[in-house]
């Protein structure tokens, strides 16, 4: 059980990286740390679905690193 956690863990963070790494699109690096526009920006079509599965994934990350952590104690 612990292994198909760490296995799946994995899998999700290379997915994660790699969303993260095509919403960076072209900004070069100021673009990852902030941007100067004053421009109010709207998510729309892919950027959006991007965005909404960048959450999700990082929220389902987030729910096996606890299980992976909590694991040992109840799989003894």
């Amino acid at each position: 059980m612990i292994t198909f956690i760490n296995i799946v863990q994995i899998i999700i963070s290379v997915t994660l990286i790699v969303i993260l790494l095509v919403q960076m699109k072209g900004e070069g690096l100021s673009g990852a740390f902030g941007s100067d526009s004053p421009v109010a920006h709207q998510r729309r079509g892919l950027e959006a679905t991007l965005y909404n599965l960048t959450i999700a994934l990082s929220a389902i990350f987030l729910l096996l690193s606890l299980a992976s952590a909590l694991a040992p104690t109840f799989f003894q």
